[in-house]
């Protein structure tokens, strides 16, 4: 995945000068050792503020773009903090655990000392990372720099971002309403084009010379029997112009994700569906949101940095019926009917997370709507359709809402091994009480009906990332014996 960065990870030991320095330098290098390859270990050792603009001058020059800062013994408060002011990058506060026999002289009291390093942190102003529990043995201390690095990832990606969208949202998806002071708040920029743009961009781009080895690959992936031969040079155009739209617009920023709109227009003038372009960008970090979706696309984004894999955007859809429930699920998974749930969209999840039998088929709703009843489908087609392969999920988002604030929701929970026996880009769905996470989270807090899928367990880590990007209310998936604050609590 280009799309994503790549985290150069450096380490700085601070040191209290009333202090051996040793107790740094040497507990450093520990953790140097215990991490492995990777882990830039800066020669200097900050004792002042001096020290601080040397330290950063030389992991600058060593190219690293996201900072450990140790504390080897108690450090010193304000060269430790002036480092995650002045380095260009996330930052990491973690501490050293006291090792056995000498207390007298080998005591480093750094224990006492991230109280105070976070207390000048908060004076300041100034964001970091501190683990759970930021103090430990070096192995520990590496273990919890190891979990650092999805985080700094995310943060990375998210400050370099650019979010392209093309055309206003459809009529009646106020969904998918995005004010866009959330995203300059989170470092994020945004290019909004007309569907006009876009569409003048494909035009220019057919008999691309690149085309026919696009539709071969395109063939590669899908399988014989598995797509239509006739449609793939009209999907290999529009991928070839959403790329090259991509490396010339991206500007000053690194990374790029789309929010497009995808209907109802586009059919009639493109000559297609666009989901399967659209899972194809995401298989390569480089998620399309669908409905100009932008703060989906954000949402897709982060999940891209956190697992380094594909991602998809989902519609929080259906309900499971009773039937299904009772054949395929009770007595077999410890899920209640209520814990279940269909996440749909019309195609746009990366081949790679669908079961064997996917396909490139047609948009069922869309050729109902544009092309005669009792035709064959035509320009409905272009939707990647399928059972969503069994997994761990996260299902999440990250979303400013009609007032202008910054909100997201996490929850862990699997897609069921269980035919859905419908359409589209479809799975069965378990997240645990997602029935009460639904009504006191979903609807009590005006969450859109998108959301954003991470095929893995990474509930912590994004956490991590939400309160690193100051995000004050992340909701998930309580537990049945912690009720919501708008929860009934004569209901039993």
């Amino acid at each position: 995945m280009k799309n994503i960065p790549e985290v150069k990870l450096g380490i700085v030991a601070v040191s209290r000068d009333c202090f051996p320095i040793a107790l740094s330098t040497t507990r450093k290098e520990a953790v140097v050792k215990a991490y492995g390859e990777g882990l830039y270990s800066c020669p200097i050792t900050v004792e002042n503020e001096k020290d601080a603009m040397a330290a950063l001058e030389n992991v600058k020059e060593a190219g690293c773009n996201a900072l450990v800062v140790f504390l080897g013994n108690f450090g010193p408060e304000t060269p430790e903090t002036l480092l995650a002011k002045s380095f260009d990058g996330p930052v990491m506060y973690v501490a050293a655990a006291e090792g056995d026999g000498d207390l007298i002289n080998g005591r480093g009291d750094a224990y006492c000392g991230v109280l105070n390093c976070s207390y000048n942190l908060g004076m300041r102003h100034l964001k970091a990372y501190i683990p759970d529990y930021p103090v430990g043995t070096a192995d520990e201390v590496a273990a919890m720099i190891r979990e650092f690095v999805p985080v700094a990832r995310a943060i990375i990606g998210v400050k370099n971002l650019k979010i392209i969208t093309f055309g206003p949202r459809p009529q009646d998806f106020f969904a998918c309403n995005a004010p866009i002071r959330g995203l300059y708040e989170l470092g994020v920029e945004i290019e909004e084009n007309s569907e006009l743009d876009l569409l003048v961009a494909y035009k220019a781009h057919k008999d691309d010379p690149r085309i026919p080895a696009v539709c071969e690959d395109m063939a590669k992936e899908m399988g014989e029997g598995k797509y239509y031969p006739d449609l793939c040079a009209r999907m290999a155009q529009f991928e070839l112009t959403l790329l090259d739209w991509a490396e010339e617009h991206k500007g000053a920023r690194k990374y790029v994700a789309f929010a497009d709109k995808c209907w109802p227009a586009f059919p009639s003038q493109f000559g297609f569906e666009p989901c399967y372009v659209n899972s194809r960008l995401a298989s390569r970090g480089i998620p399309v949101a669908c409905e100009v979706d932008v703060y989906g696309a954000l949402s897709e984004y982060i999940g891209a940095c956190v697992t380094g894999d594909a991602v998809t955007l989902l519609d929080i859809n259906n309900s499971v019926p009773k039937s299904i429930y009772e054949e395929e699920i009770a007595g077999k998974f410890d899920y209640k009917l209520t814990d279940t749930f269909m996440g749909f969209h019309c195609g746009n999840t990366p081949s790679c997370k669908m079961c064997a039998d996917r396909a490139v088929k047609y948009q069922l709703i869309q050729h109902r709507v544009l092309e005669p009843e009792g035709s064959e489908p035509d320009i409905s087609r272009g939707t990647l359709e399928g059972d969503i392969a069994a997994s761990d999920v996260t299902f999440y988002r990250l979303q400013c809402d009609s007032e202008g604030q910054l909100r997201a929701y996490i929850a862990q929970g699997e897609v069921l091994p269980v035919r859905t026996r419908s359409f589209g880009g479809i799975g069965l769905f378990a997240i645990p009480e997602m029935g009460r996470f639904y009504r006191h989270v979903l609807i009590e807090k005006r969450y859109p009906h998108h959301g954003a899928v991470a095929f893995a367990h990474c509930g912590k880590t994004m956490f991590d990332i939400f309160r690193y990007l100051g995000i004050a209310d992340i909701a998930y998936n309580q537990p049945k014996y912690l009720p919501y604050p708008t929860e009934n609590p004569f209901i039993r």
